[in-house]
């Protein structure tokens, strides 16, 4: 991974890992491992390494595959082979990162190492022969142990004499790993690019190494060797390319895969600053003011419209409230108040029993906390990092106090979501149940203060709210 410039000299490298450490390539990030670093901050880590060194510009890391034979070996043998050969080649000097992809047919590997050592802060060096030469009798002795294929390469000159060598580099390049990648970069970049200039500026941004003969030719960061387009597919030759450029967009796109959506258009208004007044003009404009040819503009009167505005809002609720009951009388505002004050009682008291509940499993909930705390550190023990075996210790008596009680940490953790969803659908239901009584019995008071006011019987309508609250609800 070379150097992106002062801005972000460790760009490639960044990406790269983001792109191997990918959790739905490693199973949710169980095929993850890591060497003189935590998988998790492996980029900080090997950042501070070269400024620990004074070495934080050029050649930033290095990127190496490790492909296996299609249905030749399962995800977590590959992940062994891995682990001893990054431990072999890489243990003693510098920070890696390995990872095993199972998302194609090939299983296969990645390792990402930093370029420079965390012992001395010396760069690592490869030469051209390196690979035949040091890394694969490493892969084939491991290979050999475990009964897999192996590839018999001496030195460069066998390399070319072997029969296999086209599909030999073919594994060494990871081609079959790069080309779904490439090919998903060249159509974003081929929707978002207005012209074929502005594409080959995208793919650059990327991090892409642009090759311009008689055939277009791209290397993205990571890959040893570049690749021309045209053998990716009959849609991504330069004149195509062209062509699908001028014919495709993000519009063209969406109508193509997914309905019209409302978008958001940003204007961009170029404003100018008011030029100021000079001291002739201020006297000028002051001797209007004074003269009364000027006046001020008026403060705002929204201040005295605030009660009437809060008093209409409060007779259309008291309105929308008659309606939905059907209420023509007092009686029956009465009975719907009644009602109400009962679903009321009844709401509090289904909120009251799923708290109760939810108390009752509080227990549960304080283990999976915990779990929750210390699951970082049992993943990287799954991982082989045995510095957290007290942590793990734990995990596990967690786990099996879980398994005395009946249940799982998924189990626990859907009852936590089914009691958190019965308590606010319970409390929004007391709320709604609370304003609608509220309104009722704000109309009930204006209606006593009402008659009142007329001069009628107010023990008589006391007696009618009474006779109404003690009668049953049908």
């Amino acid at each position: 991974m070379k150097d992106c410039g002062g801005h972000f000299h460790g760009k490639h490298l960044k990406r790269s890992l983001d792109y191997v450490m990918n959790p739905e390539k490693t199973q949710d990030g169980r095929l993850v491992g890591a060497i003189n670093c935590q998988a998790e901050s492996a980029f900080e880590q090997m950042k501070e390494t070269k400024r620990k060194f004074g070495k934080v510009d050029k050649r930033q890391g290095y990127h190496i595959i490790l492909s296996f034979k299609e249905d030749e070996v399962n995800p977590d043998t590959a992940f062994e082979i891995t682990q001893k050969f990054v431990a072999e080649y890489l243990g003693s000097c510098y920070e890696a990162v390995f990872v095993v992809h199972d998302n194609t047919t090939h299983v296969h590997s990645h390792i990402v190492f930093n370029s420079v050592s965390f012992v001395d802060g010396k760069k690592y060096r490869y030469e051209k022969g390196d690979w035949a030469k040091y890394i694969q009798p490493i892969t084939n002795r491991l290979c050999q142990e475990y009964g897999l294929s192996i590839i018999d390469v001496d030195d460069g000159s066998r390399e070319k004499q072997h029969e296999g060598y086209k599909d030999w580099s073919e594994y060494r390049d990871g081609s079959f790993v790069w080309s779904d990648m490439i090919k998903r970069d060249l159509d974003a970049c081929i929707l978002q690019a207005t012209d074929y200039q502005q594409f080959l500026e995208m793919l650059s941004d990327k991090g892409y190494e642009i090759k311009q003969g008689k055939y277009l030719s791209v290397k993205p960061p990571g890959m040893t060797r570049y690749r021309r387009c045209k053998t990716l597919g009959d849609a991504y030759s330069e004149e195509v390319i062209r062509e699908r450029i001028v014919k495709e967009d993000l519009s063209f796109y969406s109508k193509q895969n997914s309905p019209q959506e409302a978008v958001l258009v940003r204007c961009r208004v170029k404003r100018y600053r008011r030029a100021k007044l000079s001291g002739l003009q201020k006297k000028y404009y002051a001797k209007l003011y004074r003269i009364g040819k000027l006046k001020k503009r008026p403060y705002s009167q929204v201040w005295k419209y605030r009660d009437d505005i809060r008093k209409m809002q409060r007779l259309q609720n008291e309105y929308l409230f008659l309606d939905r009951h059907d209420i023509h009388s007092a009686e029956q505002l009465a009975a719907v108040i009644s009602s109400l004050t009962d679903k009321k009682k009844e709401t509090s008291a289904e909120k009251s029993r799923i708290y109760k509940a939810r108390e009752r499993s509080r227990e549960l909930f304080g283990i999976v906390d915990e779990m929750a705390e210390i699951e970082p550190a049992e993943k990287s023990y799954s991982r082989g990092d045995t510095f957290f075996k007290e942590e793990h210790d734990r995990w596990l008596e967690l786990e099996a106090s879980l398994k005395a009680q009946g249940y799982s940490l998924s189990e626990v953790e859907e009852l936590r979501k089914h009691y958190k969803e019965e308590y606010a659908n319970a409390c929004a239901k007391e709320r709604a149940v609370f304003k609608e009584l509220k309104t009722g019995q704000s109309i009930w008071d204006e209606l006593i203060q009402d008659t009142v006011s007329d001069g009628k019987d107010e023990e008589y309508n006391k007696e009618i709210i009474r006779d109404r609250k003690e009668q049953p609800v049908r």
